[in-house]
């Protein structure tokens, strides 16, 4: 989680030991916490695609965002997520007014006094940057209140929810799969390769963090094959600095935090659930170049600046 990677984060730099971050969202990573990085590295994108990409979604689609509320955990993750969110909305000219900002602890499990309150605030959208346990328990009880009726629900981490509550996902419900991954993933030989193998061995489709995982280990192993057989861990952590490499999420580019952070594109659409299978409709994709910031800028920033170099077609 971002709570263990800022906390990582230095110890890696101070040990000088080769280490990548399969996920862990938080901007803070590169922005605050290690800033001249050498050894350390993400190769999965930070929440700021998730928001950014969220919000031009949201206003390309024609979502209603007169009043808008946010439920997000409460640490580093949730903070930074509904942040970008909010900002990316102002910044695209919503004029959104923000009627409920909820953030419970991590794990707590039990949401009804969050879901009284979105419900009695009244929003046409929730944004939602809910993951694992936290997230399936946010879905089994504000779906039964009719929360995912009566607003239209976006979950960043929604698409994890396929393996394993997938016909309790309200249809219509807006997810993401924080990037390139599972339903968002273009058709390539790895992508073919990876999602076989593993439905193979594991008896079900690979959800998002499997394709993340896969694709840090990816990203390792190009780091050693451009160091040579016999690299040291620094060697490698040198030859990954500004690497581009090819994962079955298609190439991923180490273009931020001094080449040290991957970015990476979004996909975002509308949940179906079809013949017992969980799928999206209505799908738009942004590239990288719209939903993450330049080099040069932090997250925030950017964002408050108005996305200055973003390219979106």
């Amino acid at each position: 989680s971002s709570g263990n990677c800022k906390s990582v984060a230095p110890v890696a730099e101070e040990l000088e030991t080769f280490t990548i971050f399969v996920d862990c969202g938080t901007p803070q990573i590169f922005e605050d916490v290690v800033t001249d990085p050498t050894y350390l590295f993400r190769t999965g994108p930070t929440a700021t695609l998730d928001a950014v990409g969220s919000a031009r979604y949201l206003t390309d689609m024609g979502y209603d965002l007169n009043r808008v509320a946010g439920i997000n955990q409460n640490y580093a993750w949730g903070q930074d997520s509904w942040r970008d969110f909010t900002g990316a909305l102002t910044a695209l000219g919503t004029e959104s007014k923000f009627v409920s900002e909820q953030f419970p602890q991590l794990g707590s499990g039990q949401y009804g006094a969050e879901v009284s309150a979105l419900l009695t605030s009244t929003p046409e959208v929730v944004f939602n940057s809910f993951w694992g346990g936290d997230l399936e328990a946010f879905v089994l009880q504000s779906a039964p209140r009719g929360l995912f009726a009566r607003s239209a629900v976006l979950m960043t981490c929604g698409e994890a929810l396929f393996s394993s509550i997938a016909k309790d996902i309200p249809e219509g419900a807006i997810i993401t799969a924080r990037g390139p991954y599972s339903v968002f993933a273009p058709e390539n030989e790895l992508a073919t390769w990876f999602s076989a193998a593993y439905e193979e061995r594991f008896g079900a489709k690979p959800s998002y963090p499997a394709w993340k995982m896969a694709q840090a280990v990816l990203g390792a192993k190009a780091a050693y094959e451009k160091a040579g057989p016999e690299a040291s861990g620094a060697e490698a952590a040198a030859a990954m600095e500004g690497l581009e490499f090819d994962s079955p999420a298609g190439v991923v580019r180490m273009a931020n935090g001094a080449g040290h952070q991957a970015v990476q594109g979004i996909g975002l659409g509308t949940y179906k659930y079809v013949d017992g299978e969980p799928t999206v409709e209505n799908v738009k994709f942004y590239e990288a170049e719209c939903v993450n910031p330049p080099a040069d800028m932090t997250a925030a920033a950017w964002i408050e600046a108005g996305f200055p170099g973003a390219v979106c077609e």
